[in-house]
């Protein structure tokens, strides 16, 4: 028999689908939905975040309901702040409305916060309960938290493979590149599946590859979601010796969104790119074969208040972010396809783990079914333990 769902349950929903709208919108800041419930479960206001709206979600909440919201019930997916930033505490907003209860999904993973905001609200007589849907209000600011928390980007590491792990077809038969958009030797997920790829990088505040699918597949890493965002996707490859080449429709398409962080740079090559509108980062190499630190990558995004990335990158890259402890979450799409063969190109390529005891471990994983092939969602590092 299945769980009654209680009121505070739907409620809280709906403020998480209002949250929902502030992805793309509110970075570096967290997505937040709040709404205001007054006598007999009318709705009497609410409002979603974004950074250019400047007002927190509960602010808007309040504004709209006016009067009303004495002795109505707020619910929102995140605990309301009690600190000064860019706009005033919000849980002195909400004592001077005479709200008379707080229903909330999660505390908030800001240290300048973390549970002052509840204690705040109950020292003013408010009734305060979270918890109710935590899962899924975590996983929506998981970005957030890691940002706050480390002053880190979140790292999202995605592929698209065969049953058998497979990531492309051998070398040998991947040289063509598709001009249309496609990556070399073809597609491996559905229609369908690339689609929900687009809706993924909507919620990233950069995208990462390496120089060899650049090369092999001339991508235009955009986000084609057709989904409002307050500023623009940030392309970001890793090429050692800027090969980054000129007609490329990344170089082509640039425009103050695409960075290239090298280990080597040639002041006249280095210059035709920055002349293309590409950003040019120099950093110390990581490797005997020249490859920049992926950490130090990170931090020099998180400096730019990158709060997420997402690695599209080749089976190096791939094993790169794995074995250096950067990446912090999986998407991975399998097909109901099988490649096989030793020429195929694997997930990850690199030294590997010696034994299962060292193997990378997804946790709180789920797995969702998307067209025709199914996708593996889950942590390496949780943002909000780890």
């Amino acid at each position: 028999m299945a769980a009654k769902t209680t009121s505070d349950e739907v409620f809280l929903r709906r403020a998480l689908e209002l949250a929902g709208r502030s992805v793309g919108l509110a970075s570096p800041n967290p997505n937040v939905g709040a709404l205001l419930v007054g006598a007999e479960g009318k709705l009497v206001g609410e409002g979603f975040h974004t950074y250019q709206g400047v007002k927190h979600a509960e602010i808007l909440a309040l504004e709209q309901a006016g009067d009303q919201a004495r002795g109505a019930t707020l619910y929102i997916n995140l605990e309301p702040c009690c600190h000064q930033g860019r706009t005033g505490p919000c849980t002195e907003a909400l004592v001077r409305s005479g709200v008379a209860r707080v229903v909330a999904s999660m505390p908030d993973p800001n240290p300048l916060v973390g549970g002052r905001g509840f204690t705040r609200l109950r020292e003013a007589g408010i009734q305060v309960e979270s918890g109710i849907l935590e899962e899924e209000a975590r996983r929506l600011n998981d970005a957030f938290a890691k940002y706050i928390r480390y002053h880190l980007p979140l790292v999202t590491l995605k592929a698209a493979m065969t049953l058998d792990g497979k990531i492309a077809p051998p070398t040998a038969d991947a040289a063509t590149v598709d001009r249309a958009g496609g990556p070399a030797g073809g597609w491996i997920t559905s229609e369908k599946a690339r689609a929900h790829v687009h809706e993924l990088r909507h919620r990233q505040d950069a995208i990462l590859v390496g120089i060899g699918t650049v090369i092999a597949d001339d991508p235009l890493l955009t986000d084609r979601s057709g989904l409002a965002r307050r500023r623009p996707l940030v392309r970001v490859v890793l090429d050692s010796h800027l090969r980054l080449p000129l007609d490329s429709r990344l170089a082509q398409t640039a425009e103050d969104d695409l960075v290239v962080f090298c280990s080597f740079a040639e002041k006249n090559r280095k210059q035709r790119l920055e002349e293309c509108g590409i950003q040019v980062e120099q950093l110390l190499p990581a490797s005997a074969d020249g490859r920049p630190e992926l950490a130090a990558v990170c931090r020099r995004l998180a400096e730019r208040e990158i709060t997420s990335v997402m690695i599209e990158g080749g089976a190096t890259v791939n094993w790169t972010a794995i074995d250096s402890r950067v990446a912090d979450k999986v998407f991975f799409y399998y097909a109901p396809r099988i490649l096989s063969g030793t020429g195929s190109v694997p997930f990850a390529l690199g030294r590997g783990f010696r034994n299962m005891s060292e193997a990378a471990q997804v946790k709180s994983w789920r797995i969702d079914r998307v067209g025709e092939d199914f996708l593996v969602e889950g942590y390496l590092r949780d943002p909000y333990l780890d």
